[in-house]
């Protein structure tokens, strides 16, 4: 659950704070994703744990008013669902607190991994890699595409995941954690030699750099008027995997997913401004 608060500027020491706007939502990489999904006109099923916690129901609850399917959760008892304290800037930029309770069963054993099949594509990020490792396992032995949203995580953990992942599209920073190298392109070129997949990098108003028969591609954004960035990323990917599966071309499925996430930075609120496909179709066309 996000708890996102509109300021001027993002502190950089100890100083009370009078925020200008706030909202509540949902959050969490692969739930922002779900519902980004669904706006878009796809069936998102989330696979994930909560607390047995009113939050928790509450998240349970914005979800499945999306349309996401939340049959695969797991509430944990005891535990606290995840919750993070966000300030988004005049540039619409973001600070973000986050507290995942320790106590979470790391076990990713109870998952239906033999419904993978059943899918057109998976979406995995790095914050449960026990989970993402599993699905992207079975998601390769079924022969069903998969995403890895590369954000910043374990060293470890995104370069096993990268190897399994056949599209494994990193921040900046994640990319540099997995590399250990700050330029984009060379980290690339490193992670590459770890996969047989497509990696790429998402680099904010610039849009996708990836690798394409070694070569680097770029594909931009359209120019908007960024107020809130918050799940834009999240929005990207979900709108890539769909794509993906739809197009079968990376620069279609970059190009979809850069006017998804751009819309989104225009509307405060997290993912409450993931946009719909006809949104997304109008921008693509110029409208």
């Amino acid at each position: 659950m996000d708890f996102i608060y509109r300021v001027s500027a993002i502190p950089v020491q100890p100083v009370k704070v009078f925020a200008t706007g706030y909202g509540e939502c949902g959050g969490g990489m692969a739930a922002n994703a779900c519902v980004a999904l669904a706006r878009l006109g796809g069936e998102a099923h989330y696979w994930g744990r909560i607390g047995d916690d009113a939050v928790g129901t509450r998240i349970l609850d914005q979800l499945a008013d999306e349309g996401v399917n939340v049959a695969t959760v797991r509430r944990l008892p005891g535990c606290a669902s995840p919750t993070a304290a966000i300030l988004v800037d005049a540039a619409g930029e973001r600070l973000i607190c986050t507290y995942n309770d320790a106590l979470f069963d790391p076990d990713p054993s109870w998952l239906p991994l033999g419904s993978v099949v059943t899918f057109d594509v998976v979406l995995t990020d790095v914050r449960w890699p026990e989970a993402s490792g599993a699905i992207l396992r079975a998601a390769r032995a079924q022969r069903v595409p998969s995403v890895l949203d590369g954000d910043i995580g374990d060293a470890d953990a995104l370069n096993e995941l990268c190897s399994l992942a056949d599209y494994a599209i990193f921040s900046q920073g994640g990319l540099a954690i997995a590399s250990g190298l700050g330029d984009p392109g060379r980290g690339l070129q490193r992670m590459q030699e770890a996969t047989h997949g497509v990696v790429g990098v998402t680099l904010g108003k610039d849009g996708l750099l990836w690798l394409e028969g070694g070569q680097e591609r770029m594909a931009r954004p359209p120019a908007v008027h960024a107020v809130d960035t918050l799940a834009a990323g999240d929005v990207f990917h979900a709108a890539f995997a769909l794509a993906i599966v739809e197009y079968g071309s990376v620069e279609r499925a970059a190009g979809f997913a850069n006017a998804a996430a751009a819309l989104k930075c225009t509307r405060f609120g997290g993912r409450l401004g993931a946009p719909t496909r006809s949104e997304v179709e109008a921008l693509l066309r110029g409208e």
